[in-house]
């Protein structure tokens, strides 16, 4: 007795390039417009099933007087949501990471790195690896502005530099 093989085929799915989701739900997400524009060009014929005037007329076909009308407090905080993430992107762009050398005690000095949890990183995973990286101790601490900042001890940082340029 021979059973049927049943062979799957993935299916290609498409994503938005501007808020990531599916092109069906841009228009529930944060900036419909501009996903729209996207859409546009990048998927044409999505675009002509999506928003043509046929698929519109359908869509109103189908729309009822029970549906929920478009609320302008709700339209409002959809566009401060979408300045916020706006705002937060340019902040993220503009973003540095900012490595400067301290002066302790005379010939001590430590490394400071500000600005990678700007980028997502964890500082304490961060702290760990440069501690194994450059065979030292490596600490996050609070700087004067309240602000979390990775300190390497420098004597160590020179040490297996040039440890390695020796090899």
């Amino acid at each position: 007795m021979t059973t049927p093989t049943l062979t799957l085929t993935a299916k290609q799915m498409i994503y938005c390039g501007v808020c990531t989701l599916p092109p069906e739900y841009c228009e529930f997400g944060l900036t419909p417009d501009k996903c729209k524009k996207w859409v546009q060009e990048k998927h044409s014929d999505l675009y002509e099933n999506l928003y043509s005037q046929n698929a519109l007329a359908e869509k109103l076909g189908k729309t009822t007087l029970e549906s929920k009308p478009s609320n302008e407090a709700e339209d409002r905080k959809k566009a401060k949501e979408a300045a916020k993430i706006e705002r937060e992107l340019q902040k993220k762009m503009a973003s540095k990471v900012i490595i400067t050398r301290i002066a302790r005690n005379k010939r001590k000095c430590v490394t400071s790195i500000y600005g990678l949890e700007n980028f997502g990183i964890d500082l304490k995973k961060a702290s760990k690896t440069f501690a194994t990286k450059f065979a030292c101790g490596s600490s996050v601490v609070k700087n004067n502005q309240g602000n979390e900042e990775i300190v390497v001890p420098e004597e160590n940082v020179e040490l297996t530099e040039e440890k390695k340029s020796k090899k």
